[in-house]
């Protein structure tokens, strides 16, 4: 019998790690077409951007390790962490936006840690903290696709906005939003927080354009999308249940008594579940192989953990969508959870 040796991520499957990435890609696609017919195609320019600068930083990192380029590339982890981070920015930020988050991903959060297998923070999510902390005007700018038709923002325009900062005809994005209701800027999760802070009540607030839909423009379908390719990858077993039903479940039951204890300032179990990144972040980002829980009693309290700190920040915290900052608080946490949900080896004692 033939037996292959392997650095983690370790995953109960038969498929190459290569594979395993390019299929999580792949079910980024549904999320990907929802995201450019509800905000533009400035999240396909963003996507390839991001994929250029991820695998020049990781072959130049390769160089100077002395160590083979194409191999780590072509694990697909490095690609895989690009997309994730393209398709969590608004579609028009600035490029040096998303070459400074790959950089950061790359180069700091996975390579001087060891590379795949060795990070201990999701690379994507620790990038998209540190771009939202340092550029939160750009990084809160999230323009719908009926205001770029409406303002006349084609392809090339916005194609000329990320590079320049300025159309074809010579306006800049703060020359746009001047023209344009500043309530659809934002995302739901971020205007319902700000109106409530002011007073307002819940459906004072969904009142807005931005709320035209269900949960808000765009975003109950792209949490739909994202919960389609999710799905995907729990029949190919590309990944567990434990760790998206346990997320869900909790932030489900934090929404349920929050809207419980107070309808007039909750928006309730729907609102949560399908705004923001949600479903990206429990069927994407939480069941990252390398920096998520291990055991599975441990997936479970791991996932359970960022649904609850994800209610919380939403609901107390000054920052309208928490699901990267969840995750990174709750990775910390990973080497603690995994040491005592170890399973207990037959005529041993429970881990003390």
């Amino acid at each position: 019998m033939k037996l292959t040796m392997a650095s983690s991520p370790h995953n109960h499957s038969h498929k190459s790690v290569t594979r395993l990435m390019l299929t999580v890609i792949a079910a980024c696609i549904p999320g990907v077409i929802a995201q450019v017919v509800f905000f533009g195609t400035g999240v396909l320019i963003q996507l390839l951007l991001a994929l250029v600068c991820v695998s020049a930083f990781e072959a130049t990192i390769m160089l100077m390790r002395k160590r083979p380029i194409w191999p780590a590339l072509s694990d697909g982890s490095a690609w895989l962490t690009g997309v994730l981070l393209a398709i969590s920015i608004p579609p028009l930020a600035p490029w040096w936006v998303i070459v400074i988050g790959c950089l950061f991903a790359i180069v700091i959060v996975k390579q001087l840690y060891g590379g795949l297998g060795f990070n201990l923070f999701n690379p994507a999510m620790a990038a998209y903290v540190l771009l939202l902390v340092s550029f939160p005007v750009q990084m809160t700018a999230w323009l719908p696709v009926t205001e770029l038709l409406n303002t006349g923002i084609t392809f090339s325009q916005q194609l000329s906005l990320i590079f320049s900062d300025f159309t074809t005809l010579g306006y800049s994005l703060d020359q746009l939003r001047v023209g344009i209701d500043g309530s659809t800027m934002a995302t739901p999760l971020d205007t319902l927080k700000t109106d409530i802070a002011h007073s307002l009540t819940v459906t004072e607030s969904m009142q807005k354009p931005v709320f035209n839909e269900w949960v808000g423009l765009g975003w109950g379908w792209v949490n739909l999308a994202f919960l389609l390719g999710g799905l995907y990858l729990l029949k190919t077993k590309v990944i567990n249940w434990h760790i998206p039903v346990s997320f869900i479940a909790s932030l489900s039951l934090c929404a349920a008594i929050g809207y419980i204890a107070s309808p007039g300032t909750e928006p309730g179990l729907v609102f949560h579940l399908f705004s923001g990144a949600t479903m990206l972040g429990a069927f994407f980002i939480a069941t990252d192989p390398v920096s998520a829980a291990t055991t599975n009693r441990g997936r479970l309290i791991y996932g359970a953990a960022i649904g609850l700190i994800v209610y919380l920040i939403r609901t107390f915290g000054g920052f309208p969508d928490a699901v990267a900052f969840a995750v990174l608080l709750i990775n910390i946490a990973v080497p603690l959870i995994d040491y005592y949900t170890q399973p207990r080896t037959y005529g041993h004692g429970a881990v003390k």
